[in-house]
This record gives structure tokens, sequence and C-alpha cells, in this order.
């Protein structure tokens, strides 16, 4: 081998070239390789702003979601609050109402049942749950699919609520 060939001929095996050896191997260009490399950079910083987008409104809405249950917090530790003279026993409706003091407290009469006029403003009506959470009476009787909707979507999954599968 003279120095003329010395480094433009590759000698050992085919999978160690540092260039194309079969004439089936594309040729490499310079240019179009960057401009590969370019595109590729440019869906991935697409993909990635897609990403945190998503992740961005899935924050939004959990925000929300923690503003209400602070909400709902705030409102039920009023409940929690107001005078009873009773027992409260879960599954039970109680209304609540307001004295011209600001003070509320629950009654076991409805509006309806006070005969005449009401001598307090009336504030609602909850129900008392099993876990002394309290729910409005308006919404008392609404049905609550959640539980029959999971174990629908568990079901899809092939898994069981109860750890079956």
């Amino acid at each position: 081998m003279n120095n003329e060939d010395k480094g433009l001929l590759h000698r050992g095996a085919a999978h160690s070239s540092p260039y194309p050896v079969s004439r089936l191997a594309p040729a490499f260009d310079s240019s179009s390789l960057a401009s590969e490399v370019a595109k590729a950079e440019s869906m991935l910083s697409a993909r990635t702003g897609a990403k945190l987008r998503v992740i961005a409104d899935q924050i939004k809405l959990l925000q929300q979601e923690a503003r209400q249950v602070l909400a709902d917090a705030r409102e039920e530790q009023a409940l929690n609050h107001a005078h009873c003279a009773f027992k409260r026993i879960p599954g039970r409706t109680y209304h609540l109402y307001r004295k011209a003091n600001g003070e509320t407290f629950f009654s076991m009469l409805a509006p309806a049942e006070w005969g005449g006029g009401m001598p307090y403003d009336f504030v609602g009506s909850y129900r008392l749950e099993a876990d002394y959470s309290w729910t409005p009476a308006e919404r008392a009787h609404q049905r609550d699919d959640t539980g029959e909707l999971v174990e629908q979507l568990l079901r899809i999954g092939g898994l069981s609520a109860r750890g079956e599968s």
C-alpha cells in the first residue's frame, strides 16, 4: 500500500468501517444529516411542549378542585358548629335556621311545620350521613353511581375493586 492509498481504503471488517462499504448503503450528506437532527429537535420540542401544556391544565384543574374541597370543608364546619339541642342521628334530615343575631341552629321542624310564620330565617335542609358529613336535602335522594362506574372500569381492565382478577 502506498502513501496515497493510505487512509483512503479501509482494509478491516465491514462493520468497523468509518464509511459505508456496501453499494446498497445510503450516501451520507452532512447537510441532510444536520437537517434531520434539526427536524428531530423540533419534534422533540413540540412533544415536550404539548406534554407540559397537559400537565399545566391538570394542575389548574387540581387547584380548582382543592379550592372546592376547602370551600366544602368550611361550609361543613359551619354546619357542625350550628347549635343543636338534640342528638344528631345519621340518615335523618335536619333544618338549619338563623336567628336575628346571626346564630345558626338545627331544628327537626321543616319550614312548613311551623304552623304560622317562621320566627327565624330558613337557611336550608341537610341530611346527616353515616360519616357525619352533611348532604343538602335537594341532593340527598340523588343516586350516586360513582362506585358502579369504578367497578365497570375495573372490569373492563380485567380487575375488580375487591382485589379479584
